[in-house]
């Protein structure tokens, strides 16, 4: 468009000898006009996916629903299911992150899933993990899908939900990324337990009694009376010594992105590094590496963090992902 600009601007300064050589230019720069906007017009509509919600039930439009990003031309390179994190809806993925646009954009259909507990989904429990197998035989089964690679992704609890799905799965996914999800629900219980007892002069944390009474909901009692549903329903245990739940990954190549910046979690939210997830990813990743899963890996991000509209710095968000990166890798896993 600049050099159009350019031709265009050295042709109405030209010294012309007479009115026959303008009017003959004219019908030049309108068409060249014409071409450019065509062509611009053209980009725009190949560059913007379609997107459209997909309902189970088609009177229940708060759950058990997919919000589905076409790639813009066929054929298709693989499908993704991208798992958002607790309370966020598909329309705010989409506001945070413009990863599910650039998937589409490379080919791979996106999905993004709205469990049987709508957005306050926790993803780890049986009726969330029923809900994903529903929502996926009903993508695969209406765009016969079957040959074509599969990748799973999630941010928060979504990427503990994928987590699980990838372990418990009769069909495995070519590869899998997580970011900055829980994993050891044993831990996060123990935690937050931790979180209110030094709130002894403050105003407990709401989060941590929200976790408190959700976490003993889904494992039916507390590590103490319950430790076998933890090792269990956890995408890792670190108490689990016989590694029962990560076994099931050796041969899927995974990632799990974190950014551990102690420093603004002990200022902004008065946690330390045994609240972080970070702690838990590096367990988790090392082990499956000393099962022999080479392809397994933890990248650890810098002053990446930031939250949508407004840029606020958040270590745990979307935004630590090189999209363009990590978009290339999953291409790689077939």
């Amino acid at each position: 468009m600049e050099k159009a600009l350019n031709i265009t601007g050295n042709l109405t300064n030209d010294t012309l000898q007479n009115k026959e050589q303008k009017l003959m230019k004219r019908p030049f720069i309108t068409f060249l006009t014409f071409l450019l906007f065509g062509i611009n017009c053209s980009v725009q509509k190949t560059t913007i996916p379609n997107i459209k919600k997909v309902y189970l039930d088609k009177t229940d439009t708060t759950k058990n629903f997919y919000t589905i990003i076409y790639p813009p031309k066929l054929p298709w390179t693989g499908y993704i299911f991208l798992v958002a994190g607790f309370g966020e809806t598909a329309e705010k993925v989409l506001h945070q992150t413009d990863l599910p646009k650039k998937l589409a954009l490379n080919g791979i259909l996106t999905i993004i899933p709205t469990f049987q507990d709508g957005v306050l989904s926790f993803g780890v429990d049986s009726l969330s993990q029923q809900s994903f197998g529903r929502i996926l035989k009903d993508v695969t089964s209406r765009h016969k899908l079957i040959d074509q690679p599969f990748y799973l992704g999630g941010y928060s609890i979504g990427g503990s939900c994928i987590l699980k799905y990838a372990e418990e799965s009769d069909i495995k996914p070519n590869a899998v990324f997580a970011i900055d999800p829980p994993i050891d629900f044993e831990q996060m219980y123990n935690s937050s337990k931790r979180n209110l007892r030094l709130s002894v002069n403050t105003e407990p944390n709401g989060e941590s009694v929200f976790l408190l009474k959700k976490i003993k909901e889904i494992m039916n009692g507390t590590p103490e009376d319950a430790i076998a549903n933890y090792q269990k329903i956890s995408p890792y245990s670190f108490s689990d010594t016989s590694q029962t739940a990560i076994k099931k990954l050796l041969k899927v190549p995974l990632r799990i992105y974190t950014e551990p910046d102690i420093h603004w979690w002990m200022k902004e939210r008065g946690m330390d590094y045994t609240s972080m997830n970070s702690t838990l990813h590096s367990a988790m990743i090392n082990e499956l590496n000393r099962l022999g899963n080479r392809n397994a890996k933890l990248i650890i991000t810098l002053n990446k963090g930031y939250r949508k509209p407004d840029n606020n710095r958040h270590p745990h968000s979307w935004s630590i992902v090189d999209n363009d990166e990590l978009i290339k890798w999953l291409q790689k896993q077939k």
